[in-house]
């Protein structure tokens, strides 16, 4: 008797247990369908992939150079001896032009991920323009978890450069895509300001803190454990994306107005120097990063461990010129051209201060700087971008924030190639100088975006979405969508609701329909 009633308590037991995860996964599944709750699970994962392109961005710095290093000495070495086995005369040029060629490789290996990253962005606007933002995203995250199991396995010179520019393939999916959904998501301007903010913190924290990263787990346990540990994390953000979003189930983009082509969002004059901006915002960063390591071992006799931790000190003000820009947007929205414009001589002023740094904590302050007014740009510029689609064009944001990556690849695309050349024919102070200054000359263009404040949403969407009334029920279901998006509800499903002037879009477009077709639909 005792052991049927334990087992009849196991049962019982197990049969709770069963109905509380049913319980649970039933609430996760209602939370799933809430918009508010959903465009949050959106926005970690857009951060999470935004998180893990910068790191595999990153996380090359200490790991590559010294392991092609390795292999070109090694090549070197089985050369010299099968061609002169008992002289060792001339070792001095050829270690000098092992060196030499040794600067190029990595250079171009460097810049191969954004020059593709260039040339590919005005395709996937457009595509992403057409299909919508969650399929571009997964693409992007299948490209780049592809691309770091390259790069683990990868043993020469030519397998790594197709795994970085593989890296920029999918980039150029799924940044733009990513940082284009949750403008999408976020409607409001103050949410749409935060949520962004917290995209950029994200892309901060993978830059700044992948060095570390893969310097520590390369020099203990070899160059694959790095990769494979950003591929898992690839992997499981592509899964979540699945699980969540459903992408080759939504079909809500059926519904959605065809976005501004790339070329006439790049011909407006307020995007274009909104573009300008984060491009000269981001040239001290991207050319100090290949050069300034060198510079501080042959000025400050740095160590190691302090050239690979340059960077660390400047995520906290990067992070702190995120929180600052974000509250004062709120405050303050018509000044975003004003934060952006200080942000550019705040970043001109420490750029020209770096080459006066003799030790290794004066360095801190002026990157601390750069990194702060980095990210005064970045996050009063970013959301602008997605209000002059709003009040100037289509609603879609595909395009827009592929010239924004266009901008960013611009900028690190010259890096790893010009700047060493600069450095090389005119010096690192000569570098520096130049950059500060056209910061600050670039900061006035910024006047130019004072009065987008003023700019109505509702002339936009009146003769940009619709050029004419609705005449037929796509464009009234469209033109009830947008609505809808305005006024936080999801345009998921296929209900549309009466609003609350009582405008009911069924009976509009039988109206419609009666007035302008006549009998030939009845």
């Amino acid at each position: 008797m005792d052991g049927e009633g334990g087992s009849s308590g196991l049962v019982k037991s197990a049969a709770v247990k069963l109905s509380e995860m049913g319980q649970r996964t039933k609430q996760l599944g209602t939370a799933m369908k809430d918009p508010h709750q959903q465009r949050r699970i959106i926005l970690v994962i857009v951060c999470v992939a935004l998180l893990l392109d910068n790191m595999l961005y990153m996380v090359i710095v200490p790991i590559i150079p010294d392991y092609l290093a390795e292999l070109e000495s090694e090549q070197s070495e089985h050369v010299h001896v099968v061609m002169h086995p008992n002289s060792s005369a001339n070792s001095t040029s050829q270690d000098k032009n092992i060196k030499n060629n040794l600067d190029v490789q990595i250079g171009v290996l460097f810049a191969s991920k954004a020059i593709l990253q260039l040339l590919v962005n005005p395709l996937s606007g457009t595509f992403i323009d057409r299909v919508g933002y969650d399929i571009p995203l997964l693409i992007g995250l299948t490209v780049m978890f592809v691309s770091t199991c390259i790069f683990a396995f990868g043993e020469n010179y030519a397998t790594l450069f197709v795994a970085r520019s593989l890296q920029g393939l999918g980039s150029a999916f799924a940044d733009t895509s990513g940082i284009a959904m949750i403008a999408d998501k976020y409607t409001e301007e103050s949410e749409r300001s935060t949520a962004l903010g917290i995209a950029l913190a994200f892309i901060s924290f993978g830059s700044l803190v992948a060095p570390p990263f893969g310097g520590i787990l390369y020099e203990f346990v070899g160059k694959k454990v790095p990769f494979i540990v950003l591929a898992c994390i690839c992997l499981a953000d592509g899964f979540l994306l699945l699980t969540v979003i459903k992408p080759f189930s939504n079909r809500t983009r059926e519904n959605m107005p065809v976005g501004t082509p790339i070329y006439r969002l790049m011909i407006d004059p307020y995007i274009a120097v909104v573009a300008g901006a984060l491009t000269v915002c981001n040239i001290p960063l991207a050319f100090l990063e290949p050069t300034i390591a060198n510079w501080m071992e042959t000025t400050m006799h740095s160590s190691q461990w302090e050239m690979g931790l340059t960077w660390l000190p400047a995520f906290f003000p990067h992070v702190l010129g995120v929180y600052i820009t974000v509250k004062l947007a709120a405050k303050h929205p018509h000044l975003q051209w004003f934060y952006g414009a200080l942000g550019m001589v705040i970043i001109g002023a420490s750029s020209c201060t770096v080459p006066a740094c003799k030790t290794f904590g004066q360095l801190i302050a002026p990157l601390c700087g750069i990194c702060f007014g980095i990210a005064l740009v970045d996050t009063a510029l970013l959301p602008t971008l997605a209000f002059l689609v709003d009040v100037r064009h289509v609603s879609v944001y595909g395009s827009v924030y592929a010239i924004a990556d266009i901008s960013y690849s611009v900028a690190y695309a010259m890096g790893p190639i010009v700047a060493g050349q600069i450095v090389h024919n005119l010096g690192f102070v000569q570098l520096n100088l130049g950059m500060g200054l056209v910061n600050v000359l670039y900061a006035p263009a910024l006047l130019l975006l004072r009065n987008v404040c003023q700019m109505k949403p509702s002339y936009s969407e009146r003769d940009n979405l619709l050029e004419e009334a609705p005449q037929g029920l796509y464009d009234t279901i469209r033109m009830e969508e947008r609505r809808s998006k305005k006024k936080g509800y999801s345009s998921a499903g296929n209900c549309l609701p009466v609003d609350e002037n009582g405008f009911d879009p069924f009976r509009a477009q039988r109206s419609l329909s009666e007035e302008s077709s006549g009998p030939e639909y009845t």
